[in-house]
């Protein structure tokens, strides 16, 4: 029999995913996370956007294509957002929710909808194998509201995995790479121990660590100590939104223009090389022109690396939704604009990188040195560590030559 696990969305629902296949492999299944024919099919969606949930009901009508036969389980965010959106649907046999994912493996032969709201950080299967990058789930749900966001609605509030249970997967998980994950992995505490505490507990394991987004208010001394001391990966993913401290306000994103780049300048004192990626979300509903130019100017001040662009949807029962949408014509023309000014950040900040040398994870498709700058090189084995010399820019990464191979 084979399954397959297909998922949409962030980095927790991928580690989500991984634990499931893991879970059904135990079980004897032969497991996949391509979509193509199979026997059975887990859709793990997303509804951060309406576009993610659009393209998660989509998705069940691609698997009928497969397999009209196959059963169909949906869960996650989408599905916690409008079960019925999915129940619906031909083929469709159990529909489940964002909360309660360890119960997906014991409702394989079900049918029905039990989309719950109880909210615990529940334990899932040791995820996959992989003998590159594993997404390890630490925290779950998150307090913040932001204006925008339906994220706490689906996946309620905030809450943490025990240390214990994260060092046990971390030290068995077999990856070169860990990033660890979360909704809201700055608000991470198990009980005296926050994020800081954490990366330290993790400084022997024998993988490379990298931490997943981060809130302005995580970026203190004690988590830049911490994470010099255990030699984590100097990326950071500072979620940013918007350049404008005005929409930053109606966002409800809780910290101004000027301490999101005091944040900047506190990382780049810490770690002169620092990748810091962040997100923004073009033609918020009271995006003036000036406010979008603000957003524009920060990508070159904060001299970021990467920027995840991505325009305003209005999602029902978050306050922006409330608020008159921008005309979509002018949503597309600043889109136009953030992406041209992204795509040039990104070259400026691997052009700069040339000729340095950095230790490159490679995966199937290229690698990916500790400050996320993606390489190619034609003769890097897939869950090779090399330490490589970046040579020229290159759709996105940088070609690179290998000096050496790292165990």
């Amino acid at each position: 029999m084979r399954a397959c696990v297909f998922t949409l969305g962030c980095k927790l629902n991928e580690a989500e995913s991984a634990s499931l296949m893991r879970g059904l492999e135990e079980r004897g299944y032969e497991v996949t996370d391509v979509l193509g024919e199979a026997d059975l099919y887990l859709l793990n969606t997303c509804a951060v956007t309406a576009e993610a949930e659009k393209k998660s009901r989509q998705a069940v009508a691609r698997m009928r294509k497969f397999n009209p036969a196959a059963p169909v389980i949906v869960f996650g965010c989408a599905a916690q957002n409008n079960a019925e959106a999915f129940a619906s649907r031909e083929g469709v046999t159990y529909v489940s929710g964002a909360m309660r994912k360890d119960k997906i493996l014991q409702m394989l032969d079900a049918r029905g909808v039990a989309v719950e709201s109880e909210e615990t950080f529940c334990e899932l299967p040791m995820p996959k194998r992989t003998r590159t990058r594993a997404f390890l789930r630490v925290q779950d749900g998150c307090n913040r509201f932001c204006s925008y966001c339906l994220i706490p609605y689906l996946r309620g509030r905030s809450r943490s995995r025990g240390l214990q249970s994260i060092l046990g997967e971390a030290g068995a998980c077999g990856a070169k790479e860990i990033v660890l994950t979360g909704v809201d992995l700055s608000s991470y505490r198990d009980g005296d121990t926050g994020l800081g505490g954490l990366v330290l507990a993790l400084k022997d394991v024998p993988a490379r660590i990298r931490l997943g987004s981060l809130e302005v208010s995580a970026v203190t001394d004690e988590l830049l100590a911490a994470m010099r001391e255990a030699g984590t990966a100097p990326h950071f993913h500072l979620s940013l939104q918007s350049g404008s401290s005005e929409v930053l306000r109606a966002m409800n994103r809780r910290y101004t223009r000027e301490e999101y780049l005091a944040a900047c300048r506190k990382i780049y004192a810490a770690f002169p090389g620092a990748a810091i990626t962040t997100d923004i979300i073009v033609g918020f509903p009271t995006e003036r022109e000036e406010d979008f130019a603000a957003s524009l100017s920060i990508v070159e001040e904060a001299g970021f690396a990467k920027v995840h662009a991505f325009p305003f949807s209005p999602r029902k029962g978050t306050n922006a939704a409330k608020l008159k949408d921008i005309p979509p014509a002018v949503k597309a023309e600043r889109m136009g604009r953030m992406l041209e000014a992204a795509k040039n950040a990104e070259r400026r900040y691997i052009e700069k990188n040339l000729k340095k040398t950095f230790t490159a994870l490679f995966e199937e498709d290229g690698g990916y040195t500790e400050n996320y700058i993606r390489v190619f090189h034609e003769s890097a084995s897939e869950g090779g560590m090399y330490e490589v010399r970046l040579l020229g820019y290159r759709d996105g990464g940088a070609t690179c030559e290998i000096l050496s191979r790292v165990e």
